[in-house]
């Protein structure tokens, strides 16, 4: 039962791909540049 349930475990973790966020890396970086670039102009009513 318990090397079933380890083995249940090792085979999951091989096949979800799950992005960690320091591999974001320059996407990451663009969407903050992005975002800090320009500010948000808004109309008061």
């Amino acid at each position: 039962m318990k090397t079933r349930f380890i083995k249940s475990i090792v085979k999951t973790a091989q096949t979800t791909e799950v992005e960690m966020p320091w591999t974001r890396g320059a996407r990451r970086t663009a969407f903050i540049a992005k975002r800090t670039a320009a500010p948000v102009q808004r109309k008061s009513a």
